[in-house]
């Protein structure tokens, strides 16, 4: 069987990946009335007076919410939120599985950002942070924004913090494959969606010299006309000579190329046309913008996927588990800009200078040290910034 015939057989078998364990002994009188009534009671008293003890008296401490409203579902677009579900359950397991925290997956049935937002809200008190999933931009971005406003707690859309994240570890480490400076390269980002425009913000935190984003349109530049708004707020502060044209007119002279878009939209020649020993990211998923074989023979000198049948994957897994993971350690109430650069640095840090190479600028997805030294980051943002 492949792939795809094994992944059905096992969704068969398991029916759901994910499933509710008891914590509490309940196999006798004492015990269930310990647990439940009469002396639930308690704990419930305790918690009226101060809220905060549900983190510590209830499992809100270790508990994330996985939503998705089901429109921008892996590489299949807005299929609703029933044929979400398998993913969201997957999300939880890797959860549990990479940091040890407990996740539980909710689709919404709303296209409505206000309607979304009020749901997540009227439940926010049941979970110690959101995990924003499979959004479709640009609605992900101001439900994001309004439930950051709106929550005492963690929100996070992995699709673009977490895709950031990982990126922005891979040009950490790929920069010193390839014996160059942050702050002298040029990146080319191809697709300003949600990931793309969220990858473009950390490199800007990263400092590197010049960040050129193409999309659809062309190149983005101040005062395109083919712009979103979120588009036109990254055209202000990227392009600095305001270069016009289309993807292969962008990567001319570039040290990276990120791609966030389409299969097939990069040629060997494309590459070859970059500055020398150039790093390319190409991520749609399954089939990448170029492959790496291509990729290679146009000269490139570091090549990462987001498959796992490639060297260098970009997988999210090596981000999102331990951010909520130090996240909820440290009761943070927001994960901030800082939280997200010291995670990248954690991430690219797993590697000695003399680990690394061409072909492994990223640790593996199951090397235990990852989440924790993620997590160690996250606390230790929360304790400087005072959160």
């Amino acid at each position: 069987m492949n792939i795809k015939e094994k992944a059905i057989l096992a969704h068969q078998e398991w029916k759901g990946k994910i499933e509710i364990v008891s914590r509490a002994k309940i196999t006798n009188r004492e015990e269930l009335a310990i647990a439940y009534t009469p002396g639930v009671a308690e704990p419930c008293k305790l918690i009226e007076q101060d809220p905060s003890l549900s983190y510590t008296l209830t499992r809100r401490g270790n508990l994330v919410a996985v939503i998705t409203d089901g429109t921008a579902v892996l590489g299949l677009g807005d299929i609703g939120p029933e044929a979400a579900m398998p993913v969201m359950e997957g999300k939880c397991a890797l959860f549990k599985e990479f940091a040890g925290v407990d996740a539980f997956p909710i689709c919404v049935n709303s296209h409505d950002v206000d309607e979304i937002v009020r749901t997540i809200e009227l439940i926010g008190p049941s979970f110690g942070g959101i995990n924003l999933e499979d959004i479709a931009a640009p609605r992900c971005f101001e439900i994001e924004q309004k439930l950051k406003e709106k929550l005492d707690i963690p929100v996070f859309h992995d699709d673009q913090h977490g895709t950031a994240i990982v990126v922005a570890a891979a040009i950490i480490n790929a920069m010193k494959v390839c014996g160059k400076q942050l702050t002298d390269m040029t990146a080319v980002i191809n697709g300003a969606g949600a990931a793309g425009i969220a990858i473009g913000r950390l490199l800007l935190k990263l400092q590197v010299k010049d960040i050129i984003m193409c999309d659809i349109g062309g190149i983005l530049y101040e005062g395109a006309d083919f712009m979103n708004p979120a588009q036109a707020a990254m055209a202000r502060c990227t392009n600095h000579a305001g270069r016009r044209g289309n993807l292969a007119e962008a990567m001319k002279g570039a040290d990276v190329l990120i791609g966030v878009s389409k299969p097939g939209l990069v040629t060997p020649e494309m590459v070859a046309s970059m500055a020398e020993r150039p790093a390319v990211f190409a991520m749609a998923n399954p089939v990448p913008e170029i492959l790496p074989e291509e990729a290679k023979k146009g000269g490139a000198y570091v090549v990462g996927t987001g498959r796992s049948d490639y060297p260098n994957q970009i997988n999210n897994v090596l981000a999102f588990p331990g951010i909520f993971k130090g996240a909820l350690q440290a009761r943070a109430k927001d994960i901030t800009e800082e939280m997200k650069l010291a995670s990248a640095y954690a991430i690219a840090g797993i590697l000695t200078d003399g680990e690394l190479s061409p072909d492994r600028i990223l640790p593996d997805p199951f090397d235990k040290r990852v989440a924790q030294a993620v997590a160690q980051a996250v606390v230790g943002c929360v304790e400087a910034e005072g959160l």
